[in-house]
């Protein structure tokens, strides 16, 4: 399952969710981007995300994707200090 298969429809409601949250540039990475997403996988989701930002605003935001996707979600800040990791994500990054 790819992109069209997990988020559908709910592309706009995403990035405007973000967007409440003070998050932009959505990506989703991972096995969804790749289209091998399996009924149970989640949903990786890359974003620019503000600093500074309280855990609640963070948690805020993750517990709002779980909702609307309907499925677990993992964010990650497109800020992440591992560069090698950062690289690899990139290369399956489909902007929403």
């Amino acid at each position: 399952m790819g992109i069209d298969e997990v988020i559908g429809d709910k592309r706009q409601a995403v990035i405007d969710l973000a967007a409440k949250h003070g998050a932009s540039n959505v990506r989703v990475v991972g096995s969804v981007a790749r289209g091998q997403a399996r009924p149970d996988s989640d949903v990786d989701l890359l974003m620019t995300i503000p600093s500074p930002r309280s855990v609640f605003d963070l948690v805020g935001l993750w517990l709002d994707m779980k909702d609307l996707l309907g499925r677990e979600v993992s964010l990650i800040p497109d800020s992440a200090p591992d560069r090698e990791f950062m690289r690899s994500v990139l290369e399956d990054a489909v902007p929403l």
